[in-house]
């Protein structure tokens, strides 16, 4: 890859101003990257429009049966992982409607595989799978890493939609590589080119964010309540009652009966409790509203 490729992107310059790290206390140095990241932070929440827009593609692409697969290398790689992963836990969605594929397998989520990134084969691979109507998420704090831009043409030529999330260039610029370029410019890295730092925590609140918003979208999402989570902990659990017991405003040994006789599914409990229905009338109800809670509970206000 030549050289100035590397050169003129911002998230590998040194930043303008910064003092020498190793020279300074240790409580500067942790007060430096942690101010850094909230500007990373502010960056992303610029591009809030377009966040939205990639939102509600993806709330589409489930909406109507396809795919998303986030893909990346590196700690972007690892960041996609973790969303996809904490996607069927936190809203109840199947593990393979949205997955993650990661530069170098499975073995490179826990140790670093240098190189890998570097084949666009390897991504235009991770992206065979893929159809029209799908969603690729592609994840690059550089923006030029060749196995996303990979995956990205791969995906593109297969019918699929694509975007691209990036912590460099300007948007203008890579109009070519995805469908919808969501360009965070979060700037150089208190320390040069480490992008695990500013990119890497603007990169997780925008994942954070994309995913909530979608699942909002999708009914998943009520009031501040994640009514489609999986109660698979003893954690997880006693939320799922203390859920029920607040959006369906009964007590908690209340709460507690109506999961049960639910089945532990959290919005069929949360039905029963608000329109006193037995578990079957309130998965109809459920089912009419296309899983929509709120939906639910106002078109049994209007009958």
């Amino acid at each position: 890859m030549p050289r100035r490729r590397w050169d003129s992107l911002k998230t590998e310059a040194a930043s303008p101003g910064q003092p020498q790290l190793d020279r300074l206390p240790t409580e500067e140095v942790i007060a430096r990257v942690l101010e850094e990241d909230r500007r990373g932070l502010a960056a992303a929440l610029r591009r809030r429009r377009e966040i939205a827009r990639a939102a509600r593609w993806m709330a589409a692409t489930l909406e109507e049966g396809g795919d998303v697969l986030f893909a990346g290398a590196g700690t972007s790689g690892r960041l996609g992982v973790l969303e996809a992963a904490e996607c069927p836990p936190t809203f109840g969605t199947a593990p393979r409607r949205i997955r993650a594929a990661m530069a170098g397998g499975r073995r490179a989520v826990f140790a670093a595989r240098e190189g890998v990134e570097d084949s666009a084969a390897e991504g235009r691979r991770a992206a065979a799978g893929l159809r029209a109507g799908d969603l690729l998420i592609g994840i690059s704090a550089s923006s030029v890493t060749p196995y996303v831009r990979g995956a990205l043409a791969a995906a593109r030529a297969r019918g699929a939609r694509t975007v691209l999330l990036t912590c460099a260039a300007p948007a203008a610029t890579l109009s070519g590589a995805a469908d919808l370029v969501l360009a965070l410019d979060t700037g150089p890295e208190v320390l040069a080119g480490s992008t695990r730092l500013k990119a890497g925590s603007a990169t997780k609140a925008v994942l954070n964010a994309l995913t909530t918003a979608a699942m909002a979208r999708l009914g998943k999402v009520f009031e501040s309540w994640m009514v489609d989570l999986r109660p698979g902990s003893a954690k997880l659990r006693d939320r799922a009652a203390r859920i029920v017991a607040a959006a369906g405003r009964v007590s908690s040994r209340e709460a507690a009966r109506l999961l049960r006789a639910a089945g532990g599914e959290v919005k069929t409990a949360i039905v029963m409790a608000r329109l006193d229905v037995p578990a079957a009338a309130a998965r109809r109800r459920l089912r009419a509203a296309r899983g929509h809670l709120r939906r639910a509970l106002e078109l049994a206000a209007e009958t």
